[in-house]
């Protein structure tokens, strides 16, 4: 617990620049007794903090000093320094000035290693970004949204939702909220959100969907999970690898086995109707048939022209 207390003591000291030990003891709710220990620790490791007195005084760190022996290794340095570059490239540019910072202390030069552009390809960008910018300001301050979705058929409904957070899952952006219209949490794909208007209505968060785990509700419009094994001829290998995880596939003299559980859904069909004769079901069978009454589908669909 002080190690954590004794590096958000630097992250304040390096954002405000000085800090008087009334004042640290308020934000980390401690005792001024603790802060002086705090510092006394924190010099002891290495990095030049002090105390001057009087009216202008306080505690602070010597300017454009370098930290070479310190809490962190140079690759817990690193790690520090690309996770808030990560967040920086994703719109949070509060942290560019304490990026800045570390960066100077640590002596470590930054390397631009990540750019993120939430629009897809074919769009307009501005209008995507600025879509991630409002769900951002509504997740943030807690504020309701309202949009057109559009499910899985085309149908549109409106809704009103208290946004509570942004998953990028499976190659697609989700919006997890809660739903007031159907009085329940529901993941919404954000390809399908349209209209999306950010109102003035606040809500109160609630503690227990603040909770987040790994596993999130799936949309009932996905489908229902089923068990596939399929073959593929060698020479569309490189779309699979593009499309399923790695550990799904396994290569062999002739081509390619897929195991792997997914969502049975017109994407599922379209996806394997894609392939023509590259793939094989092998199990479940009766996707054989479903999958052969869709290309009699289309073949009548175009016959005659």
């Amino acid at each position: 617990m002080q190690e954590s207390r004794l590096f958000r003591i630097l992250y304040y000291l390096l954002d405000k620049g000085r800090a008087t030990a009334p004042e640290l003891a308020e934000k980390f709710e401690v005792s001024v007794r603790t802060i002086y220990r705090d510092v006394d620790a924190i010099s002891s490791a290495g990095i030049p903090i002090y105390v001057t007195t009087g009216r202008n005084g306080g505690i602070q760190l010597l300017d454009d000093y370098v930290i070479n022996k310190s809490f962190f290794s140079d690759s817990e340095k690193l790690e520090i320094l690309s996770s808030l570059q990560s967040l920086s490239a994703v719109q949070y540019p509060e942290v560019d000035t304490i990026l800045k910072k570390l960066g100077a202390i640590f002596q470590i030069g930054l390397t631009d290693w990540i750019d993120v552009d939430f629009s897809r390809w074919g769009t307009v960008a501005e209008n995507e970004n600025r879509s991630f910018r409002q769900l951002k300001k509504a997740i943030l301050e807690n504020c309701e949204i309202t949009f057109d979705y559009y499910n899985s058929t085309g149908e549109s409904s409106k809704r009103n939702v208290h946004p509570y957070k942004l998953i990028y899952k499976d190659k697609a952006w989700y919006l997890f909220a809660f739903c007031l219209s159907c009085n329940e949490n529901r993941l919404f794909r954000l390809s399908r959100v349209k209209n999306l208007i950010l109102t003035e209505v606040h809500f109160e968060r609630k503690t227990d969907i603040c909770q987040y785990h790994s596993v999130f509700p799936m949309p009932a419009e996905i489908g229902n999970l089923i068990d596939l094994e399929l073959e593929f001829t060698l020479d569309v290998g490189y779309r699979l690898f593009d499309t399923l995880d790695d550990t799904a596939i396994i290569k062999h003299e002739n081509g390619y086995t897929v195991k792997l559980t997914l969502p049975e859904n017109n994407w599922l069909y379209d996806f394997l109707m894609s392939f023509g004769d590259k793939v094989t079901i092998v199990r479940p069978k009766y996707i054989r048939q479903t999958l052969k009454a869709k290309h009699e589908a289309a073949r009548e669909h175009h016959k005659g022209e």
